[in-house]
């Protein structure tokens, strides 16, 4: 008797449909925003307790020594100034160390990546999250600088939209820094040589202009300074294709780092 032939096994079928899946997405956004609720009140009053102390050393602590900078009262120069600093802070330090106690200790990604969720998915949806929250958070500096002489615009609707952009590219680099860094430790040589720096060269506290040329130059390389200039501009009058400028670099460097931001934590994540 011929023994029937046994078919072969059908192609598994692909898990993946699309590169971005949104349920994969929704999946991942669903969870931090279940897990902020947990913590909202401590993470909302340092984002007002921070720019206020700002506002409080610089504005009218400087301020009583320098009048105005640029035509306009110092105070409010700090006052917009500070909302990308508020986005620095609101982005990169809860991507570097958020990310790494996540994926190193505990073990969250492993659980994550086990659903249908891939490396790309989980990067992307924790970037928008960590960026939306730094864009609401980034709002807070212009809110009190009305308390303290800031006169509204309609320019200053756009400044969630810039700091969401700018939040995007700093939450991209903190994802990185913790996928590339193997101990938590490190954290404080970034912080020392790349973040403090930038910090300290991107026009929030004094204009740009009064240092060498060569530190104003170099400043068009640091992503806080197009920041800075757009929030200015936002609030005291845009200037055409200097601020497409500042966009396109602040795109770019969101781009850059979100990509790098994929690769190398699907290198630490996937054996």
């Amino acid at each position: 008797m011929a023994t029937e032939a046994i078919p072969a096994a059908a192609p598994r079928r692909r898990r993946r449909l699309h590169r971005f899946e949104r349920s994969a997405l929704e999946g991942v956004l669903v969870r931090e925003v279940i897990n902020f609720s947990a913590y909202w009140r401590s993470s909302t009053f340092s984002s007002i307790v921070q720019p206020l102390i700002y506002l409080l050393a610089f504005g009218f602590g400087f301020g009583s020594l320098v009048n105005n900078v640029g035509g306009r009262d110092y105070v409010e120069f700090v006052a917009t100034g500070t909302v990308a600093t508020a986005v620095l802070f609101s982005s990169v330090f809860p991507a570097m160390f958020g990310t790494f106690v996540k994926y190193k200790f505990q073990r969250t990604y492993d659980a994550i990546l086990a659903a249908p969720v891939d490396t790309e998915e989980l990067v992307t949806a924790e970037s928008l999250w960590i960026a939306a929250r730094a864009a609401f958070f980034g709002c807070f500096p212009i809110v009190i600088g009305f308390f303290f002489g800031l006169d509204p615009s309609w320019g200053m609707l756009t400044v969630p939209f810039i700091a969401f952009l700018a939040g995007l590219g700093w939450t991209a680099f903190g994802i990185l820094i913790a996928a590339v860094l193997k101990s938590i430790d490190d954290f404080s040589y970034v912080t020392s040589t790349v973040i403090t720096p930038l910090f300290l060269v991107a026009g929030t506290f004094f204009p740009l202009t009064a240092l060498p040329d060569w530190v104003h130059y170099a400043s068009n390389a640091n992503p806080l300074f197009h920041c800075v200039e757009l929030v200015h501009h936002a609030c005291f009058g845009f200037r055409g294709w200097v601020d497409v400028g500042h966009v396109a670099f602040l795109v770019g460097f969101a781009l850059v780092t979100w990509r790098l931001a994929i690769h190398y934590m699907a290198r630490r994540v996937i054996d």
